[in-house]
């Protein structure tokens, strides 16, 4: 397990859900092409993992930021998504820090009306 695990400021249920995860990259714009390629190998892994509705978008405002999305189905599948980490996951994330410009920073979102 090399990921940290997400900081939250109260315990989170474990049923609470969807969980949107979002990673923002900021990449020299010259390697966006080789940078999109090798962020679609590591997306067959969070699918793997229980992610699912994978996205990735382009800032129109600022060329080179990059937003990497994904879902999970509760607070427990997210959890369960950082203890299937693997060997092959953390070349993929190698991969993909060669183009960062600054280190890539990563979100947790939770439906606001799953605690109603």
């Amino acid at each position: 397990m090399h990921w940290p695990a997400p900081i939250t400021m109260h315990e989170v249920a474990q049923d609470r859900g969807p969980v949107l995860v979002t990673v923002e990259y900021h990449i020299d714009p010259n390697n966006r092409t080789a940078f999109l390629q090798a962020l679609s190998h590591y997306a067959r892994s969070r699918r793997r993992d229980g992610a699912y509705d994978w996205h990735v978008f382009d800032d129109p405002a600022q060329e080179g930021r990059l937003i990497e999305t994904f879902l999970t189905d509760s607070w427990l599948d997210h959890q369960r998504l950082h203890e299937r980490v693997t060997r092959t996951d953390r070349h993929y994330e190698q991969q993909l820090l060669r183009f960062q410009i600054s280190a890539p920073k990563t979100t947790h979102l939770i439906d606001a009306m799953s605690d109603k």
